[in-house]
């Protein structure tokens, strides 16, 4: 009698072959019951070991969907070839098209805040400041969500750079702010990891077991000022980042 074990052996090997490419849907669950003569409980129990591999994920509406795997490297040298205003990439754009990716940001909400007492220390401004919070995806085309983006600045700072229009900030956020004058010169970054929340499992299509990397910056000018707070999300299977000649 095939177990739940072995189905999952079977899909996750035909998965490796490329019987089933990224993006392809596995045979519905009623196909994969009258295929292998095995009960709902047998396939979904083969199915969420695949999902909390990092293999599939699914969802009502598509169905069980193998995952795209492809490790984005991001070198600590794309934000330097974003300061120059004008530019036409930022630095995921610039990090994903050095490896041959179509990689885009999508900007999912722009609001006015009131800056919480943790945000607002970051930023060295009074608790209940204004600021401006912007929520994006990194993306690669067509549609694979590879990191959830969410930063506050300080809304005086926001409103002469653009940064709270919903328009796309050409060149990445860094080269606006140097446009300004404000251009970005230290940050201090960490990097950990953890299980995902729900709705980041949902955003970014994988199983809940699939753990995630977050990264929490803080940017600041040649003076030492505060211009970004940043914290992002991202599948720990998906981001190779990468600190490269730094001082010991």
């Amino acid at each position: 009698m095939t177990s739940s074990g072995d189905l999952s052996a079977e899909l996750r090997q035909r998965i490796r072959e490329g019987e089933f490419a990224v993006g392809s849907k596995l045979p519905t669950n009623a196909e994969l019951m009258a295929a292998h003569g095995v009960s709902k409980g047998t396939v979904t129990k083969a199915i969420s070991a695949l999902a909390d591999e990092g293999l599939v994920y699914s969802s009502k509406r598509a169905g069980t969907v193998v995952r795209a795997r492809t490790a984005v490297q991001i070198p600590l040298s794309r934000y330097g070839q974003t300061l120059a205003p004008g530019g036409a990439l930022g630095p995921w754009e610039t990090a994903t098209a050095a490896q041959g990716l179509d990689g885009y940001m999508q900007l999912i909400a722009v609001e006015r805040v009131q800056a919480d007492a943790d945000t607002a220390a970051l930023l060295n401004l009074p608790e209940g400041d204004e600021l401006v919070y912007r929520v994006r995806q990194a993306l690669i085309r067509p549609s694979d969500v590879v990191q959830i983006q969410h930063a506050w600045y300080p809304a005086a700072l926001a409103e002469e750079a653009g940064l709270d229009s919903t328009g796309k900030i050409t060149g990445g956020v860094y080269g606006a702010l140097t446009a300004v004058g404000r251009r970005p010169a230290t940050a201090t970054e960490t990097v950990s990891a953890r299980m995902p929340t729900e709705a980041e499992s949902a955003q970014l299509r994988i199983g809940g077991r699939v753990a995630v990397l977050t990264l929490n910056r803080v940017t600041f000018d040649a003076a030492g000022h505060p211009l970004e707070v940043l914290r992002a999300v991202a599948p720990a299977d998906r981001l190779q980042l990468s600190y490269d000649n730094l001082p010991l």
